[in-house]
Formats: C-alpha cells, sequence, structure tokens
C-alpha cells in the first residue's frame, strides 16, 4: 500500500434531495448519507456541484452543511463544497466568517467565467488559503470554469502554502494528473475528479477520487478505489468496467441529472431538481435503468 495523504480513498460528492415543491428533503439526505457510508466511502463532500450548490440559498447551504455534521456524526471525514463565485475579495471574507466546525476540509473551484489567466488563478488561491481555516482541496474542473489549472500552477500552489492538501483534478486529461503525480510532494494528495479515470489516475500513484457514481453505487466504486490503492489492478479493472456504461448517462443531459434519476430509482429520494435543471428525459431513464441492473451485485 502506498504513503497515503490527507484525503484518499473514494469521496463522493453527495446530491442535494429536494421534495416534490423543490424544498430540501433532509429525511432522503439522511438516507442518502446513510447508504454511501455503508457503502464504505471514505469521506463525503456536501455542496458541491453535484449537489446543485448554485441553486441553493446562504440560508440553506448552511442547514445542508448543519445537518450533514449532524448525520454523519464523525463516522466519515465531510468536506465542504466552498466556492464563491467570481470575486476572490468576498469569498476570502466569507471563509474568515464562516463555521466550519465539524468539517475535515474545504474544496474550492477556481473562478468561474472571468477565465483569469495562470497568475490570476494562482494569487485567487493563495488568498483563499491564507483566509481558510481548514485544509483546502483545488478543485479544477475546466468544463464548469472555463479556465484550466495548469500542473504548473497546481505545484506551485501545492509547495507554496501548507493549507493545500489536495486537488480534484477533473480535466478529464490523464496526462495533466499524471504530471502532477510526477512531481507533487508525498502529502498532497491528487484525487481523479472524473469517475471513468479514477483507476488509471491511481495507478499512475493517485490517491482516490471524489465521485459522482458513487451515490447510487459506492460499494461498487469504492472497492474498485480500494483495490487499485492495494495494486490489485485486475479486480480494480473488472469493477470499472462494470460501470463503465452507466457513467455517459448519467452525463448525457447534464450533473447531477443523471444521477439524481439513478438514487431516484433505488427510492433513496425523490426525482426533483431546481430550474434549470430538469429530470432525465425518459428514453434516457430507461436506458440509465437497464444499464444499473446490468451491474454485478446491484438490484434495484
Amino acid at each position: 500500500m502506498q504513503h497515503l495523504p490527507k484525503f484518499s480513498g473514494t469521496g463522493v460528492a453527495l446530491i442535494t434531495p429536494f421534495a416534490a415543491d423543490r424544498s430540501v428533503d433532509y429525511p432522503a439526505l439522511g438516507r442518502v448519507i446513510d447508504y454511501v457510508i455503508e457503502g464504505g466511502v471514505d469521506y463525503v463532500v456536501c455542496l458541491g456541484t453535484t449537489g446543485e450548490a448554485i441553486t441553493l440559498s446562504a440560508t440553506e447551504c448552511r442547514e445542508i452543511l448543519d445537518y450533514t455534521i449532524r448525520h454523519v456524526d464523525e463516522r466519515v471525514p465531510i468536506v465542504a463544497g466552498f466556492f464563491g463565485g467570481n470575486y476572490t475579495e468576498k469569498l476570502e471574507g466569507v471563509l474568515r466568517e464562516y463555521n466550519f466546525d465539524g468539517c475535515a476540509g474545504i474544496m474550492s473551484s477556481s473562478p468561474a467565467y472571468s477565465k483569469p489567466p495562470q497568475e490570476g488563478i494562482y494569487q485567487h488561491f493563495m488568498r483563499v488559503a491564507d483566509a481558510s481555516p481548514l485544509p483546502l482541496i483545488i478543485y479544477n474542473v475546466p468544463s464548469r470554469t472555463a479556465s484550466n489549472v495548469l500542473p504548473e500552477t497546481i505545484l506551485r500552489l501545492s509547495e507554496g502554502h501548507q493549507n493545500f492538501a489536495a486537488v480534484k483534478e477533473a480535466s478529464g486529461d490523464l496526462g495533466q494528473a499524471i504530471e502532477i503525480l510526477k512531481h507533487c510532494h508525498e502529502n498532497f494528495g491528487v484525487l481523479s475528479g472524473d469517475d471513468p479515470i479514477t483507476a488509471a489516475v491511481i495507478a499512475m500513484g493517485g490517491h482516490g477520487g471524489i465521485s459522482v457514481i458513487a451515490n447510487a453505487l459506492p460499494k461498487q466504486f469504492s472497492g474498485m478505489v480500494r483495490a487499485a490503492l492495494a495494486g490489485d489492478f485486475p479486480t480494480a479493472r473488472q469493477l470499472n468496467f462494470d460501470l463503465l456504461d452507466v457513467h455517459p448517462l448519467l452525463y448525457a443531459e447534464g450533473n447531477p441529472v443523471g444521477i439524481k434519476a439513478a438514487v431516484s430509482m433505488l427510492g433513496l429520494c425523490g426525482n426533483y431538481l431546481r430550474v434549470p435543471l430538469v429530470p432525465l428525459s425518459e428514453p434516457l431513464r430507461e436506458k440509465l435503468r437497464k444499464q444499473l441492473s446490468l451491474v454485478p451485485g446491484f438490484t434495484l
């Protein structure tokens, strides 16, 4: 078993269940939390992209985080998603004032829409690190932010401030993850943000992944990650193959549209989203149901 930094193994980017009136469905959130913990995930990420955080009010975000802390009850660590739009100074101020008691870390992406250069991204994250009371996971998701945090910037940040604990690398570029792994220090976690290539990232020395599919298939995904981290790549490869045809259906109409549909099929929550997101179309729902039914060891 390789040396593992603070954030490693399987993190799950939790969905936020809604009731039919689009209010937050806390009993359903509790069921999802219990399901993923019982399924073997190592930590949960609250209020990320998959949690539809951008559709939630500040009050709702606070209440969801508080509920998650209470319901998890120290069974696994909690990472709080904390983004703050495009204005670095505003994000700094909120980080300094927010109560993160009960959380193990904070995950934050680079500013969206403004498409800053690498130096601007570096300065943004350094200011965030100064303000953060907890270790930080840098979230690189160019498909959402419209700017890629290049490996040299990730490495510069990891060496420049002790608060940087890991990167969630969701560029979809395996070569980019490998470049970070080649040069980063041993206590800096490199986590896949793209479920289908998580085992490959671990094979190159990575430390796990923060997953979408683990909301519905925590046992299978966390089993794959554990096998890969233990060097059992035949098992990891087969588990990855078992999930491979499910992944594209989860994103065909956007995330978390697909994973909400999948979790609703399990009876853990309703299939409700907030506009502009809408439920998965019926033809894709049937395809998703069929593919889920083909996953070994999984029953709808």
